[in-house]
């Protein structure tokens, strides 16, 4: 580990529950990582307002009982842009002043985004209507292996400027497992004259297997290196040792190359984010929660 490297600050990616006990996994996470004193941490949000309420709800719960900043996350996927601002409207409401504005994906099945007849036309349209709004720090998705739907890196980076250029704050990356990659993506940015900033996406890997196939269908290149090292990982507890020393190993070598700022994608299980924050000198500070919702 790089002792002069310097301090790290992290933000982290919740999911909204869908049962009682995802409801109470969801808590125990939020309790767990919140004495590491994240700069905000993000919870998602479903095409078409499927997770709608869930979303708000968590949000409200986190807000007001373990009071950190809280982004929302918002998507376009087949809903009106009356349906999409009013969501924003909502999160403004409960005091939550960043949103993460995603397109989102096409709905299961679809082969490709067909924008609502009464909608968004996609991410640049959905990113200028809340800069219109004036009420939120803005981020949005950046892709260092280039969006799936893509037709290459270029158009790829040339959309994310537009999205900047469109009132966007800065960009939170898709996971990656190969450091070099973000860094290219990273200097290409710059070379286009993005200068808002990028924080890498890191996920702390708590099912090689699910990850490696998700990985596959988002673009996300997974090395050889990686599938031989998790064949050896014959126990649970060697698996989760593996995942740690590599998202520290990742962690520490991004920080020492510049970046400020970590995302964490928990998944909603903490033992791994919270592993990897601590093994990169991150103190957690007792927090004093509050008793309820309100």
């Amino acid at each position: 580990m790089n002792i002069n490297r310097p301090k790290a600050r992290v933000s982290f990616e919740f999911f909204p529950p869908k049962t009682p006990r995802a409801a109470v996994q969801l808590w125990e996470s939020v309790e767990r990582l919140a004495p590491l004193s994240p700069k905000f941490v993000s919870v998602t949000y479903g095409a078409g307002g499927t997770t709608r309420d869930r979303t708000l709800a968590a949000i409200l719960a986190i807000r007001e009982r373990a009071r950190l900043e809280v982004a929302g996350h918002i998507t376009c996927v087949g809903a009106t842009k009356e349906d999409v601002l009013k969501v924003a409207r909502g999160y403004a409401k409960l005091g939550c002043r960043r949103i993460v504005a995603l397109r989102g994906d096409p709905p299961a099945g679809a082969g490709k985004f067909e924008p609502h007849p009464k909608g968004f036309s996609g991410s640049v349209e959905l990113v200028e209507a809340l800069a219109d709004m004036a009420q939120f720090e803005i981020w949005v998705g950046a892709y260092p292996e280039k969006h799936p739907e893509a037709a290459d890196m270029r158009a790829d980076i040339d959309h994310l400027k537009r999205k900047i250029d469109a009132g966007a704050t800065g960009a939170i990356t898709q996971f990656f497992f190969e450091n070099e990659t973000f860094y290219r993506f990273r200097d290409a940015c710059a070379a286009s004259g993005i200068n808002a900033p990028i924080l890498p996406g890191v996920l702390p890997i708590d099912d090689f297997e699910k990850t490696a196939g998700f990985a596959a269908r988002c673009g996300t290149d997974v090395p050889d290196w990686m599938h031989r090292a998790y064949r050896n990982a014959e126990t649970e507890d060697e698996h989760d040792l593996l995942s740690v020393a590599i998202a520290v190993e990742q962690c520490d070598d991004l920080l020492a190359n510049g970046v400020e700022h970590l995302h964490l994608y928990t998944l909603n299980k903490p033992e791994l984010p919270w592993q990897v924050c601590r093994a990169l000198g991150i103190e957690p500070h007792p927090l004093r929660m509050a008793a309820s919702c309100g």
